[in-house]
């Protein structure tokens, strides 16, 4: 048998339920009377495993599916919020797994998106940043790169420059400084913020 160690309302009519299994996830009360479960109380090791693979795992796909027609997310950030509603780890898994088997949660093509549609206003490496933020491994984010990224980085320096009304002929050696340092920031390369920089009535 297995004892319900902690049984504590969490407000909206779910409970938090821990078992002497170290297993802890949040009940529905109408799932938590279905399985008499209280405090100090005792369920089958038979109703544990349909109490946690049937109620809840079930209820952790749906809750995955429904999270992924709001918005695309990484899996990373998938499980988070999984984590956050108080799954179990084995039923994050398996909504997981779920959810992958219809080809709903993909790293790869999360990247090439964000990549695809951010391109033009954010640089290679601030794409980079972003999407390992965002849980998604190094190898996705290349290739997504590699595959999607067209955007004209001198283009995009040539924008931070006008946004920041760089005239070269009047400006002194600080303000000269900061705007490069401004553009550096930004994620890009050096030799190109010069390059620019140098020549800019050149682009004009």
């Amino acid at each position: 048998m297995i004892e319900i160690t902690s049984y504590e309302s969490v407000g909206k009519g779910k409970y938090r339920t821990t078992f002497d299994t170290g297993e802890t996830c949040v009940l529905y009360r109408g799932e938590a009377v279905r399985f008499s479960i209280s405090e100090g109380a005792f369920i089958s090791e038979q109703q544990f495993e349909v109490l946690i693979n049937e109620v809840v795992g079930k209820r952790a796909k749906k809750r995955a599916l429904h999270l992924l027609e709001q918005m695309d997310r990484s899996e990373r950030k998938l499980r988070e919020k999984l984590e956050q509603g108080g799954y179990p780890q084995c039923c994050i898994d398996d909504a997981i797994e779920y959810v992958k088997s219809f080809h709903y949660l993909d790293d790869h093509r999360f990247a090439s998106t964000y990549v695809r549609y951010h391109q033009n206003n954010l640089s290679r490496q601030q794409l980079s940043q972003k999407l390992m933020a965002k849980g998604i491994g190094r190898d996705d984010i290349e290739r997504a790169l590699e595959e999607e990224y067209s955007a004209d980085e001198d283009e995009h320096i040539l924008k931070l420059l006008a946004k920041k009304h760089y005239d070269p002929e009047n400006c002194d050696d600080g303000e000269f400084r900061r705007i490069y340092q401004y553009i550096m920031r930004r994620g890009f390369k050096s030799g190109s913020i010069l390059r620019i920089m140098k020549n800019y009535e050149n682009y004009l």
